[in-house]
């Protein structure tokens, strides 16, 4: 009895984007499940939500001038505008050193991430907390949040370009220290402010890393395959 072949070795591109694939389908699958408990108010989730809004709430009304220091960052330093308009100085960068397929591809991933995120809110309809007593106020549905989201796509795609082109060292260790920041410092300040539950910010961060995660791979696919 002969004994069976060995199963041939992967192929490079496969070895190279099975990692990626697989963590975009797992951020993926998490968001369908948040999504889904959300959308039929699982009790302990909403209650886990309701507890933790309640406690940060009571904090801020007491820290006006920690408020203060939330409002800037959200407003300003985190603010969705800003995330696009760093997007939007890379897709320049891009377009003037000739890789317009990059710099198109960039732009639409950004752009289609918002428009999943407005759909997203549409569909769910979740209201914000509401408070007797509000310290911020915030426009739209809660769900997901669109700094949190906004500011996922957006970081891991800067991210995403600079290991593109060779960062390393301290350049790529300090930008990965900003995004880092920057991704989680957002959400904490819409919680802190009281205009989203934690499950919308979690929903903002998954999906956020899952869209950029589902454009990088499918950018990557498509350049090895004109390449073959």
């Amino acid at each position: 009895m002969s004994s069976p072949r060995p199963k041939p070795p992967a192929s490079p591109a496969h070895r190279s984007t099975a990692g990626p694939v697989r963590a975009t389908a797992a951020l993926a699958a998490a968001s369908a499940v948040l999504l889904t408990l959300v959308a039929v108010a699982w009790p302990p989730l909403l209650s886990f939500d309701r507890w933790t809004a309640e406690t940060l709430h009571r904090s801020a009304v007491r820290e006006p001038g920690f408020v203060h220091v939330n409002r800037v960052l959200t407003d300003w330093v985190w603010d969705p505008w800003t995330m696009r308009i760093l997007i939007a100085v890379a897709v320049l960068w891009l377009w003037q050193r000739r890789e317009r397929l990059l710099a198109v591809w960039v732009a639409a991933a950004t752009a289609l991430g918002a428009l999943l995120q407005t759909l997203l809110k549409t569909a769910v309809g979740r209201e914000r907390p509401q408070w007797p007593d509000p310290v911020d106020s915030a426009h739209l549905a809660a769900f997901p949040s669109g700094h949190a989201m906004t500011a996922t796509v957006a970081c891991c795609l800067l991210l995403w370009l600079l290991r593109l082109h060779g960062a390393q060292g301290r350049l790529w260790f300090w930008s990965v220290a900003a995004a880092v920041v920057s991704v989680i410092g957002v959400g904490l300040t819409r919680l802190y402010l009281g205009v989203h539950w934690p499950t919308d910010v979690l929903a903002g961060w998954l999906m956020g890393a899952g869209w950029a995660g589902f454009s990088i791979v499918l950018y990557e696919r498509l350049v090895r395959s004109r390449r073959d």
